[in-house]
Parts: C-alpha cells; structure tokens; sequence
C-alpha cells in the first residue's frame, strides 16, 4: 500500500512535466514567429522607402530634362490637358443641342440701332419720346437717331431738328423705305446716284443701316443747300424739284415739322396729330386728340418728284 501510494504522486508529476514542454515549446515558436514578420515587416518598409526615393529621383530627373527642352513640355502639357478633357467630356451627359441654343448669337447686339432714352439730354429725350409716339415706333432706335442727328448736325452746321424733320416726312423712320424712282432709307438718299458717298461705309447695302442712311442723307442735303443757295431752296434740290415750278409742298412739310420739333425741344407741348402744312412753318396750336390726319400719315416723299435726273445735278 506504501509503495502505491508513493508511486502515484510521482506519476502525476510525470505527466505534468510533458505539459510544461509543450508551453515552452509554443512560447519559443511565437516569439520566432514575431521576430520573422517583424524582420520582413522592417524589411518591406525599407524596400518600399528605397523604391519611393528611387523613383522620386527618377521623377526629378523627367522633369529637370523636359524643363530644358520646351517643345517636349509643351506637347506633355497637351497630352496631360487632353486627356483631362477627355475624362471631363466622358464623365458629362450629353447634351442634344436646343433649337434656341442653334440660333443664339450674342454679338447680335452690336447689330441693334438703339439706345436707352435715359442716356439722351432733355432736349434730345422730349424730342425723341415725342417723334416714337407720333410716328408710333419704338423710343430706343428713335432716341439713337436722335442723338445722331445732335452730333452729325454739329459736324455739319445743320438744325438737328430739320435732320429728324426730314426723315419723318421721307420715311416715318422706316428704315427699309424705297420710293418708285429708287430713293431708299430713312432719308429717301438715290442710293445708285450717291453710290460713292456710300462707299466709306462698305458699298449700297449700307443704305439700309439707318445711321448711315442719316449720315449720307445729311451729306446729300448740305451739298443741296449750298448748291441752292437758301434751306428752302435746298430742300426743293434734296427732293429733285430744283428746276420745277412745284415740289408738293415737299419744303413746306419739312419745315412745319421742324417747326414742332423745335417747340418739343424748347419743352412746349405739342400735339400728337399736328398736322404737316405745306405753307411753310408756322406755329402749332394747342393740344388735342382723335386719330392723325392724311396729311400727317403720308410721307412728303410719295408726292415729291425725287427724279433721278434731278439728284444727279449734285454731281
């Protein structure tokens, strides 16, 4: 019983030795195991940091080269901003192009003869609101015309008034106008007899743009007045009735208009329906209403001769 009792201590710690073995066993293979992946954790980073510096010396160098050759830059910053644009266009949805979109053209302003009322001085305003609601046309193109007549009658030593006047009872400042004998524009100009004051301004068709129709037409009339000797007289040449014993009462209509122009400008009231005489200028009565007469609708120039033999004597 003795020896029994002895020999099963000594068993148990036979096996407990086997146990204590294996730990240490373990222990020894997982501090190898963090040791090895520590060792390639170390030398991966070195790698990694070599590779980096190696290619950052290579990247010096590209740029160090393309930097002493301008052409090369030049075609890398295409290529870099084509294929930019490329993955930009790529990346956006298309676009079907509108109906608004294929007729837009910003640049058509320039195109535009007009100007805003409230840039003009107070003559030139009364004067052009007045003219765009007796003639029933829109105040910015007439306010442009406006403010041309003031400058090129400066030039030219002409009333600006008689200038307006002259294209109201020529055109009713209808640009496109043309008579039967072939007077065209704002101021009824014989665009083919005067086709050399037309060239200054890029040939015949310019006499369809209203400023230089005003400008032409204003040449055209100083010439007249000069040649004639009187406005009056002047006028009679500027609608080729210079050698006949009746224009139609073509002067007379323009001065009456003038006439009111110049009421308007020295800021009187005037009437809306002041008719058009053909007796010369004379004062313009009160305000009153009701529709235009005939003699206020129909252009002077329809009646007026306008001969082209006539014109031609300016030559």
């Amino acid at each position: 019983m003795n020896t029994l009792s002895q020999l099963i201590p000594m068993a148990r710690k036979a096996m407990v030795r086997p146990s204590a073995a294996m730990r240490s066993v373990r222990s020894a293979g997982l501090q190898s195991a963090t040791v090895f992946l520590r060792d390639v954790g170390q030398g991966l980073l070195e790698v990694s940091h070599n590779t980096l510096a190696l290619l950052g010396l290579v990247l010096a160098a590209v740029l160090l080269f393309a930097m002493g050759h301008s052409n090369l830059r030049h075609e890398v910053e295409v290529q870099a901003l084509s294929w930019l644009q490329a993955r930009q266009d790529a990346r956006e949805e298309p676009v079907q192009p509108t109906l608004a979109a294929e007729l837009s053209e910003p640049d058509a302003i320039a195109r535009a003869t007009a100007s805003d009322p409230n840039e003009l001085s107070r003559q030139q305003a009364a004067v052009a609101q007045w003219l765009a609601r007796r003639y029933q046309v829109a105040p910015e193109p007439v306010s442009r015309l406006v403010q041309e007549a003031w400058q090129v009658g400066a030039m030219a030593g002409l009333d600006p008034t008689l200038i307006l006047a002259i294209m109201a009872i020529e055109s009713r400042f209808n640009p496109f106008a043309q008579s039967a004998v072939g007077a065209q524009g704002l101021m009824q100009v014989m665009t083919k007899v005067h086709n050399d004051k037309y060239e200054a301004f890029g040939g015949n068709h310019a006499a369809f743009d209203p400023v230089t129709n005003l400008r032409v037409g204003v040449q055209v009339l100083k010439e007249c007045i000069a040649r004639a000797g009187s406005l009056e007289a002047g006028l009679r040449l500027y609608v080729g009735a210079g050698n006949l014993a009746e224009d139609g009462g073509y002067a007379g209509k323009v001065l009456s208009e003038q006439n009111s122009l110049r009421l308007v400008a020295d800021g009187k009231k005037v009437s809306m329906r002041a008719a058009v005489s053909a007796g010369g200028p004379s004062p313009v009565k009160a305000l009153d209403g009701g529709k235009p007469d005939a003699a206020m609708v129909t252009p002077a120039s329809a009646d007026a001769p306008h001969a082209p033999e006539q014109i031609a004597m300016l030559h």
